[in-house]
């Protein structure tokens, strides 16, 4: 499976704004964007006017590295999201919020999505008893999703056990169980993502 595999912090740079891509890092003073708010490469500082199809391009690069998709996937979630009923926009949010990994990170049990979708892949979780190790998974309501039983004595899930871990309200944890379940699906007011979604939606209506 294709991914990104450059240094994290250079996308951060080019957006210009914190991607919380890596964790506990992106809270302290070595993050990229305390030391080097402007964008990488020769002529990052250099001032520049974006366009209107600047704006929305910059909106979907913006939303493809907050949820580490890459494009071909990114434009098949809007291709579904356009289908289905609702708001386009709003729904493909909601499809993104509902990916396994990003549901991992939600319940607190991994610092990060790129951390959470390498746990994923690694096979430490059970979605309602059986084991996925797909980080795309689509999460359901009703969804209870755990550490499997051999990886809780790792240290990893042992400190998260002696951790407060604030959720958003679609979700329970019970971290002395190292278990969370959906209570519902995402709506757009649950999402607190920095996404202008109607840029994307009116890049890709061109």
């Amino acid at each position: 499976m294709a991914r990104y595999t450059g240094p994290s912090c250079r996308l951060c740079r080019r957006e210009g704004q914190k991607l919380f891509l890596k964790g506990e890092r992106c809270y302290s003073t070595k993050c990229a964007i305390e030391k080097r708010n402007y964008a990488p490469g020769q002529h990052g500082q250099s001032r520049k006017k974006n366009s209107e199809y600047g704006l929305q391009l910059r909106e979907k690069q913006k939303a493809k590295r907050f949820y580490g998709v890459l494009e071909t996937q990114f434009r098949n979630y809007f291709d579904k999201a356009a289908r289905i009923k609702g708001i386009t926009g709003e729904n493909l949010l909601i499809m993104l919020e509902s990916r396994l990994d990003n549901v991992i990170f939600r319940m607190g049990f991994a610092s990060s999505r790129k951390e959470a979708r390498q746990l994923v892949k690694h096979g430490h979780f059970l979605v309602n008893g059986n084991k996925v190790d797909i980080p795309s998974y689509e999460v359901k309501a009703g969804s209870i999703i755990q550490v499997k039983e051999k990886s809780a004595s790792s240290p990893k899930f042992k400190e998260i056990k002696d951790m407060s871990i604030s959720v958003p309200s679609w979700i329970t944890v019970d971290v002395s169980k190292l278990e969370g379940k959906v209570v519902s699906i995402p709506t757009r007011e649950d999402i607190d993502t920095p996404i202008a979604e109607h840029l994307i939606v009116e890049l890709y209506s061109k």
